[in-house]
């Protein structure tokens, strides 16, 4: 069995956002050489998320103004953990949008339904952050 483990960077520039690392993770399981297994992506922070869905923008919006409603970011008094922070919502929107995904690999691809794509969600942006995708299989 072989094992392949790399951590994917990104800093987004606005508080909020969901990116598609597909393609980050696709060029791992080819890196790999991995044709049969399974594929964990996590978010290595407590305020980011990976998750699957549509890449579609009207989605992606909805999301984002769905969370905000669940989980507002202000006023940030109203939530105690944020005494010296204002990032309780992005906790919170985190919890709601799960810490990972696991997908099987099947001859080397990805093996996803219609329309399934892996996304990064940031939601306490403007500094780096990482993401763990560990492989494993034959």
């Amino acid at each position: 069995m072989k094992t392949f483990r790399k951590e994917l960077f990104f800093q987004t520039p606005t508080r909020r956002a969901f990116i598609n690392i597909t393609p980050e993770v696709e060029a791992c399981i080819s890196e790999s050489g991995v044709r049969e297994g399974l594929v964990l992506v996590n978010a290595m922070h407590i305020t980011a998320s990976v998750f699957i869905n549509d890449d579609e923008s009207g989605l992606h919006h909805d999301y984002d103004k769905w969370l905000e409603k669940l989980a507002p970011h202000e006023p940030v008094s109203q939530y105690r953990h944020n005494v010296g922070e204002d990032n309780a919502d992005a906790h919170m929107k985190r919890q709601i949008m799960g810490r990972e995904v696991v997908v099987a690999i099947t001859d080397g691809k990805l093996d996803f339904g219609a329309w399934e794509q892996i996304f990064y969600g940031e939601f306490d942006g403007r500094r780096r952050k990482r993401v763990l995708v560990k492989i494993i299989g034959e």
